[in-house]
């Protein structure tokens, strides 16, 4: 059991969410908005995608991170900003019988540097690093991240004093993380997102939970979530495991049956459901100081 806990909110995402869920924010004032709103309900960091405000896609686009960024800095109410890195890392193969050409409407393929343009320029105190490839969802689509493109972002991140969050989809991304830490290539403390329940990676039973959490680097920190309903009883599981929390709209749009659910709704379900179970919750002064981060202006 984690006693004294943190909670990410991931934000927005890049799913097809918009029109399920009227909350799910879009443009970059909205995304900030409601990245603060969950910082007010006891969120200490904030996981942060951007979408395109005309269509409400995923984006890469650095002006609406930097934008993002800025509104959060400039209000007065603080959180530590994670920037996704995972964007730019899509294939979506042709079809059953012609793979090739690519699907071109989906694939979103760039080097190492141009996935990190965005946290070079605007220096987050964390970023994360997809630790593998996998078969996402349904489809032709692949997340796709070798392990010569991984090596050269964690070394970028690590040169620009940027804490990577690893994100762990199933057990062989465990075994590149732990290769990555012994090539000195992610400084401690190692912080690790187990992320479960998304198909076709590990699923989001105790069991599996609990494979991975045994297999995690010595004195790594870690949160783990999964999606959908299973979202908030992750909330408890992360905890009972000895790690910490994520919610957010990102992975989870309801708050109930039919009923659409807010950022700052979901984490404050997080903060009851932690601290019905004797667990305090942890402000972002006290995630800096465990993650050794420094605050940026």
């Amino acid at each position: 059991m984690n006693w004294d806990a943190f909670i990410t909110c991931a934000v927005t995402g890049v799913g097809a969410s918009t029109d399920k869920n009227p909350h799910v924010p879009v443009t970059p004032a909205e995304i900030a908005a409601s990245a603060l709103d969950a910082a007010r309900a006891g969120a200490a960091i904030a996981h942060i995608h951007v979408r395109d405000p005309a269509t409400g896609r995923g984006s890469r686009d650095l002006a609406l991170y930097a934008e993002v960024v800025r509104l959060i800095r400039a209000s007065d109410t603080d959180v530590v900003i994670n920037l996704t890195a995972g964007m730019g890392g899509d294939i979506v193969f042709g079809g059953v019988e012609n793979p090739l050409p690519l699907d071109m409407r989906g694939t979103d393929m760039v080097g190492a540097e141009e996935r990190l343009a965005h946290v070079t320029a605007l220096r987050p105190e964390i970023c994360t690093l997809d630790c593998g490839s996998m078969n996402f969802a349904e489809g032709d689509y692949v997340m796709t991240n070798t392990p010569g493109i991984l090596r050269a972002m964690a070394r970028r991140v690590q040169a620009l004093g940027v804490r990577p969050e690893i994100e762990v989809f199933d057990t062989g991304h465990l075994v590149l993380c732990k290769q990555l830490i012994r090539e000195g290539l992610i400084d401690d403390p190692v912080m690790i997102q187990l992320c479960m329940g998304i198909p076709y990676g590990a699923p989001d039973d105790p069991l599996t939970l609990m494979a991975m959490v045994n297999q995690l680097p010595p004195g790594a920190i870690f949160s783990a979530f999964s999606i959908g309903r299973m979202q908030l009883p992750f909330a408890a599981l992360a905890l009972l495991a000895g790690g910490n929390i994520r919610v957010g709209l990102e992975d989870n749009i309801w708050l109930s049956r039919g009923v659409p659910a807010t950022n700052a709704q979901l984490v404050e379900r997080a903060v009851r459901t932690a601290e019905s179970m004797g667990a305090r919750i942890l402000g972002p002064a006290d995630v800096r100081a465990r993650l050794k981060l420094e605050r940026r202006a």
